[in-house]
């Protein structure tokens, strides 16, 4: 598979084969699994206090009263302790020891990284993550963009190479959560954009562009490439970024 390495200017300079880890198979299966272990590491575990609810002077009356045997406080006949009591305790309360992260071989870690590289290549299933852009999918700047220093500079590569109205749908896209998530530090939802793969540095000059996610190729992975287990997201290269995907895979 071949690709033309895009100038500043979104001129051609030169057309070069991609990597072979372009020309993986598609799994689906295993990019979802892949994901799901990597979030999976940032769950924080919670839990009740053991004494939660237990606290409590309540005993019961024993038989002959004619009421059921749950514990009553001393100083009335509320129920307490119990967990269909007012104040008692959680019949099934959260555990600080329960496994929450989700592991994933070795191999199918591996496997469903390129997966997820060859799906940015595929027409089709980029455009069914609606991502809009013009001309070929496959993004290949010269090494030249990665030392842009100004947000303008990279729009103005990004409108030459046609694909910054994806900028604009995903700044478009941007709308209040619904329900009680809005007050808990997630109070906007906004559709993923571009993802920038440099050499070296992220370019940080794009960092605030709407829904685009910078990242070096190094410190690439299976979740970047494929938001919400769905492969196929536009990805903007730089050649320098190729080069290296082609030493080491």
């Amino acid at each position: 598979m071949k690709a033309q390495i895009i100038r500043l200017d979104g001129g051609v300079a030169e057309e070069i084969e991609l990597p072979a880890v372009f020309a993986e198979a598609y799994r689906p299966d295993l990019i979802r699994k892949a994901v799901v272990a990597l979030q999976s590491t940032r769950r924080q575990p919670h839990g009740t206090n053991p004494y939660a609810g237990i606290c409590s002077s309540a005993v019961g009356w024993g038989s002959g009263r004619g009421a059921s045997h749950v514990p009553r406080l001393k100083n009335g006949s509320r129920a307490a302790k119990v967990p269909q009591a007012k104040g008692g305790r959680a019949a099934h309360p959260p555990k600080v020891e329960k496994i929450l992260i989700r592991d994933i071989n070795k191999k199918e870690k591996q496997k469903a990284f390129r997966s997820a590289i060859a799906a940015s290549v595929c027409e089709d299933l980029v455009r069914a993550r609606g991502h809009q852009f013009e001309g070929a999918c496959q993004v290949v700047f010269e090494d030249a963009f990665a030392g842009l220093t100004k947000t303008s500079e990279i729009i103005t590569a990004l409108t030459a190479a046609g694909v910054y109205a994806d900028v604009e749908r995903s700044k478009a896209s941007k709308k209040v959560r619904a329900g009680r998530g809005k007050l808990r530090g997630r109070r906007y939802k906004q559709r993923k954009s571009l993802l920038i793969v440099t050499r070296d540095e992220p370019l940080a000059a794009a960092a605030n562009l709407a829904g685009v996610d910078v990242v070096s190729v190094n410190a690439l992975n299976t979740e970047l490439l494929a938001p919400g287990a769905q492969a196929g997201r536009l990805t903007v290269w730089t050649q320098g970024a190729l080069n290296w995907l082609g030493e080491r895979r």
